[in-house]
């Protein structure tokens, strides 16, 4: 079965942005992609066991070039072959994988329904690494779903029954997916000492991959507090590991976090550079999903830039590529950022519109994260047109949100602009207001 990595690439507007990424892996020994005769597949079990797994590598390799409608028909079809056989372990790798596709294309309470019954079905044949990779899957929902403690309650289970096996590969990625949680949270202490450990275990075991991911990881935490310097050189770090072991994935990934940090910088022309080498790698892996990413990234530097209407083109490009691969969640995040550069160009109407649409699609896929910076985006358009009640229901409802999943940085935004809001109201320092 396949089992999640967090791997934090990419931002949005007034929410850090987490792009899920997992750690593809195969199944058995590497099955040919071709064609099996279907009157055989249907009568012998051996041949159908084949076409099985053959169905389920096929399934992977659409997976990693985002062809994620047909990884899930090449994945429903293996689920169904293992049913006919009662390949019960087979079946619960179909189960898993599925609920990743739908985890990827935010229909999160279809993603759980799947990872629950691989759960399940791990449990009944006793299958102790796949209950720690159901166990992980789930917490990578939960993830998504901005439900961090319940995440890291997975995530720590996952963990207990991987150092049970001696599992140091599976091990690395659970302290990974924790450090990950704890930085959704805020917690970035916490989260580097997490992703330290996963980076000790992937240099133990000489996973070069997994160690490039965890000085990838360490780069986001240290961004995240301002340490600019050091982000660079832990990203630097894992662009040279994967340059070194031709990991192209990793290369984009490096490529994209060091050009987010140097538009953090204001180094515009820099930060392009390296998202436009980020956009060709995906190009021409085919990663559908990445360039999207990289796409709504360049967006942002040129919205940094004041340049909006180049702004809004790369969002534009994003967001149909988003719909194409109905990925709900990266449409939601699409949307917002086109809401966020019309409401620097003063179109307050088309900002509210946009923001409105990411709204919904939030609140559709239950991204509680999501769907309080949605609130809070609404909440400013609605202060820029001086309508300071609808602003001020706006940023109680963020707030509300930001409370429940104990997003503090959240909550400070929506308290900040309350008080500005109710200043307003009471007519107290004109000069905040808008008139």
């Amino acid at each position: 079965m396949v089992e999640g990595k967090l791997q934090m690439v990419g931002k949005r507007i007034k929410a850090p942005g987490l792009v899920l990424g997992v750690l593809l892996m195969t199944i058995g020994p590497g099955v040919a992609i071709g064609p099996v005769p279907v009157a055989i597949a249907q009568t012998n079990p051996a041949a159908q066991k084949a076409e099985a797994e053959r169905l389920l590598q096929q399934g992977i390799q659409q997976y990693r070039i985002s062809q994620f409608e047909a990884a899930l028909q090449s994945w429903q079809q293996a689920l169904i072959l293992y049913r006919s056989i009662n390949d019960r372990k087979g079946e619960g790798n179909s189960l898993g994988n599925l609920g990743l596709i739908y985890d990827v294309l935010g229909n999160y309470s279809k993603a759980i329904e799947y990872h629950e019954q691989s759960l399940v079905i791990a449990k009944e044949i006793e299958d102790r690494l796949g209950e720690g990779k159901s166990l992980g899957n789930l917490g990578l929902v939960y993830d998504g779903l901005g439900n961090y403690p319940k995440a890291i309650t997975y995530h720590e289970q996952s963990l207990a029954i991987k150092r049970a096996l001696k599992d140091r590969l599976g091990e690395g990625n659970s302290l990974s997916n924790l450090g990950s949680a704890y930085y959704a949270l805020g917690n970035y202490s916490k989260a580097i000492a997490y992703h330290e450990q996963s980076l000790t275990i992937a240099r133990e075991i000489t996973d070069r991959q997994g160690e490039g991911s965890s000085l990838g990881n360490l780069g986001n935490a240290y961004y995240a507090l301002g340490n600019y310097s050091k982000a660079i050189a832990y990203h630097e770090q894992h662009l040279a590991i994967a340059q070194t072991i031709a990991d192209r994935r990793g290369e984009s990934q490096s490529l994209g976090n060091l050009g987010l940090i140097y538009d953090a910088l204001g180094h515009y022309p820099k930060a392009i550079q390296y998202h436009e080498q980020s956009l060709a790698i995906k190009r021409e892996l085919q990663d559908r999903l990445g360039e999207s990413n990289s796409l709504g990234n360049l967006g942002l530097v040129y919205d940094a830039l004041g340049n909006y209407s180049k702004a809004i083109a790369y969002h534009e490009q994003s967001l149909a590529i988003k719909r194409e691969l109905r990925d709900r969640l990266g449409e939601g995040q699409s949307l917002g950022n086109l809401g966020s550069a019309y409401y620097v160009l003063g179109n307050y109407p088309k900002a509210i519109q946009y923001h409105e649409q990411s709204l919904a699609i939030k609140q559709e896929i239950q991204d509680r994260a999501g769907e309080g910076s949605s609130l809070g985006n609404l909440g400013l358009a609605y202060d820029a047109l001086g309508n300071y009640p609808k602003a001020i229901q706006y940023h109680e409802q963020s707030l509300a949100i930001a409370r429940e999943i104990k997003n503090r940085l959240g909550e400070g935004n929506a308290l900040g602009n309350l008080g500005l809001d109710l200043l307003c109201v009471g007519q107290l320092f004109q000069s905040h207001c808008i008139s």
